[in-house]
């Protein structure tokens, strides 16, 4: 049995390898050109509360549309699913966040008695926690198994015991990446899965700009806000010296290619110093951090990401716009 002197320093252990992959990941990016910074260091305790504010804008259709989706057309995912409510599944969240769309799904699994384990893996302890303790209060009797850390160290440690398994990967978070890497991430989930585990992946359609853009540039700069955060949390994790006065959030979206891309960009020249590194990063004035990209899909595009991989397409469920689509695939 683990004590709580061993959870303390599994804790512990775990913050450690955060900081020191956050150190290098900040490092490389800022030594690129471009200069970048990865999207997944978004998400600390201020960024989860400012993007749970982003769900909730006017402008930020996606988690409305998704959520459209899991909670009028959960049936129809169940069915998708092809899982029988007496034999035991593993329903594993990639990137769980504050679990609201997954909610639905919970709920008919648990009121028409499926037997499985709801496992939300993500890199911020304090979504883990938040979410664990809601669903204690709001579904008490679904069993829950929080992950923290990378998707795929969780999946290989939960592969050996060859249950059935569900994985989500919702909220077009697939866009965050390049075509390449998207092609190749499917691909490596499906290494760590079996013959005939489901993988739902849900999708930003492309649209005109006039529905994409403001949805990455809202009137009240919650974005901005969210954004340049990311400044912030180097400055106290890493001992950075980012001014984010100097600094704008820019979003950009181009219809005909369906990539929406974030940046942001230093309005002065300036050098920045971060003491973890021990290093200094100048920049120009007018020089951009791209931080994520969003790519929006349609069919044509799905088919060539699971391509070389060793998934095929069950179905396809929209919601009530035709913004959004959550995929359903069956690893072969």
């Amino acid at each position: 049995m683990q004590t709580i002197t061993d959870t303390v320093q599994t804790k512990q252990s775990t913050e450690e390898s955060f900081l020191e992959t956050f150190k290098n990941d900040v490092q490389k990016g800022l030594s690129e050109s471009p200069k970048t910074l990865s999207s997944k260091y978004f998400y600390d305790k201020i960024g989860d509360a400012l993007f749970v504010e982003i769900m909730n804008l006017p402008e930020y259709y996606l988690t409305r549309s998704e959520h459209d989706i899991f909670k009028n057309k959960t049936q129809e995912l169940i069915e998708g699913f092809g899982i029988d409510p007496n034999s035991y599944f593993e329903l594993i969240e990639l990137g769980a966040g504050d679990g609201m769309k997954t909610k639905e799904l919970l709920k008919v699994l648990e009121a028409q008695k499926y037997n499985f384990d709801y496992v939300p893996i993500d890199f911020s302890s304090n979504a883990l926690t938040l979410l664990e303790a809601n669903l204690a209060l709001e579904l008490p009797n679904v069993s829950v198994r929080t992950q923290q850390g990378d998707y795929f160290e969780v999946l290989a440690s939960l592969k050996e015991n060859r249950k059935p398994k569900v994985i989500l990967f919702l909220g077009s978070n697939i866009g965050n990446m390049s075509d390449a890497m998207a092609a190749e991430f499917v691909y490596n989930l499906g290494a760590n899965l079996q013959v005939g585990d489901k993988l739902l992946i849900g999708v930003d359609l492309i649209k005109a700009k006039e529905i994409v853009l403001p949805a990455y540039n809202d009137s009240k700069g919650v974005t901005a806000n969210f954004n340049l955060n990311l400044l912030e949390r180097i400055n106290h994790d890493l001992g950075g010296d980012f001014n984010r006065n100097n600094f704008q959030h820019l979003p950009e979206y181009d219809e005909d290619e369906g990539i929406a891309r974030s940046a942001i960009v230093s309005t002065i020249k300036q050098k920045v110093t971060i003491k973890a590194l021990a290093q200094s990063f100048e920049f120009e004035a007018g020089e951009k951090i791209h931080t994520e990209i969003s790519r929006k899909y349609n069919d044509v595009l799905m088919a060539q990401i699971i391509a070389k991989t060793d998934f095929s397409i069950e179905t396809k469920i929209l919601d009530s716009k035709n913004y959004f689509a959550d995929y359903i695939l069956t690893r072969k």
